[in-house]
């Protein structure tokens, strides 16, 4: 009989959390991990090293979210009712704790310098959106969508560091019972200026796209309810064209995003004069007498209005949308329970973290079952993937160019110069960092406290 392969196992386990860990996300070009917990705990790992480099408690309660913004700051949202942006750079890794939630210590755990602190709603259980303010993607300025503190269907959209509510999304009507928002994304659409686009999934199953137009009103283009259960977790893939969802049922959907192409049409030119008719002929024109003065012409008190009016200024008018309401695909992984959706960065697969203890990857591009990992005995509750778009650094460039402003023999030198040099500084440490950036992480949290780091594809 064939031996059946061995079972795939994780390149690293982090043990440290008490609690169960919800949040999990790949920050400072995939050198650092940030995991938070149900008792509000946050572990910032060292990934070079797969130890910790910074540990305090950010919120009251647990976990729901955790994103960085830019490499100096790190932003969390707690089921306290508040989000917080913290500033922790490397170098400020130094002065805070390295004492794990799991050891049994009194000492202090000193917090990293608070930024923002944004009051917000909690009660849906749902993590905030972000993206870029502007449509270069620039980090300076930062969009934050978070559920409406009020409505919890509706979703508020906030600028930092303004700290300012710019819209409030009412993507349904009053009389429709949607339910809670479970899940949102927000993203710039790709052409079109970049306009902006809500992506939420909601308590009775219904997935729902929200575009905002140039008039800076907010459409729907699409919205399905192919789960019969509540949406868990969606994420939107790198081109911007379509998105997945998965729910308490077991379904997996694909969704499209309509590319709405925006445009404003002027309506036709009301004319303020009329023109006159050709003169008759000469020879049927009576010469008139030069001796007697012009007859004036009357003119009517409506020509006279339309004359001295003001020309007409285009009339600006919106395309209609057309909501779209049929998924892409829907498949039944007869697996119930798969939340925290992810999609890779390159767009090739998406993996989910089920309540059967079970890691299970896809394609993105078939939807088929690549690989289940399984190593936690209960349940897991986020997944995390590193980021592939890490590009090299100048130097790095330069050296793998082998200088490319040189040329002939200054070129063949420069390019064994870098070689050697390359050989005799690059130091373990060097090596560790180049791998914690070029490998294709995969972190899965469970309800045990522990984090599996997997590597594959």
């Amino acid at each position: 009989m064939a031996s059946q392969l061995p079972l795939p196992q994780p390149k690293a386990v982090l043990r440290g959390h008490q609690a169960q860990v919800h949040a999990a996300a790949f920050v400072r070009n995939n050198q650092r991990l940030a995991s938070g917990d149900a008792e509000g705990y946050v572990v910032l790992w060292d990934l070079t090293i797969v130890r910790p480099r910074a540990v305090w408690r950010a919120h009251s309660n647990a976990i729901l979210g955790i994103a960085s913004w830019g490499t100096d700051k790190i932003i969390t949202h707690g089921r306290d009712n508040q989000l917080v942006i913290w500033k922790l750079a490397e170098e400020d890794e130094a002065s805070l704790s390295t004492t794990l939630p799991l050891d049994p210590s009194s000492a202090p755990r000193p917090q990293p310098w608070i930024l923002y602190i944004l009051p917000v709603n909690s009660m849906n259980f749902c993590s905030f959106g972000f993206c870029p303010a502007d449509a270069d993607g620039t980090a300076e300025e930062l969009l934050i969508a978070v559920p409406n503190t009020l409505a919890s269907e509706s979703v508020d959209i906030y600028h930092f560091p303004g700290q300012k509510r710019l819209h409030t999304v009412i993507s349904s009507p009053k009389e429709e019972k949607t339910g809670m928002v479970m899940s949102l994304v927000l993203c710039r659409a790709k052409g079109a200026g970049g306009s902006l686009t809500l992506v939420t999934g909601y308590e009775n199953g219904l997935a729902m796209v929200t575009q905002q137009s140039p008039d800076g009103s907010w459409d729907v283009s699409y919205r399905s309810q192919a789960h019969g259960q509540p949406v868990l977790s969606l994420d939107v893939s790198p081109s911007q064209d379509f998105f997945y969802t998965s729910g308490a049922d077991a379904n997996v959907v694909k969704h499209p995003i309509p590319q709405q192409a925006w445009s404003t049409y002027s309506a036709p030119e009301t004319p303020t004069t009329t023109s006159s008719p050709s003169p008759p002929p000469e020879s049927r024109v009576p010469k008139r007498d030069t001796n007697k003065p012009a007859k004036p012409k009357p003119t009517s008190l409506l020509s006279a209005a339309l004359a001295s009016a003001p020309k007409q200024a285009p009339i600006p008018q919106k395309q209609t949308v057309e909501v779209r309401t049929q998924p892409t695909k829907v498949i039944s992984t007869k697996h119930s329970g798969q939340q925290s959706l992810r999609m890779r960065s390159d767009g090739k697969i998406f993996a989910t973290a089920g309540w059967d203890s079970k890691i299970r990857v896809y394609s993105a591009k078939t939807m088929q079952e690549l690989a289940v990992l399984k190593w936690h005995q209960v349940g897991c509750y986020t997944i995390a993937f590193a980021n592939l778009d890490v590009s090299p650094s100048t130097d790095d460039r330069k050296q793998s160019n082998g200088g490319a402003n040189e040329t002939g023999s200054d070129q063949s030198n420069a390019t064994t110069k870098a070689v050697v040099s390359k050989l005799v500084d690059v130091t373990v440490k060097d090596r560790r960092i180049k791998q914690a950036k070029e490998t294709h992480w995969l972190a899965a949290g469970s309800k045990d406290g522990k984090i599996s780091l997997w590597d594959i594809y």
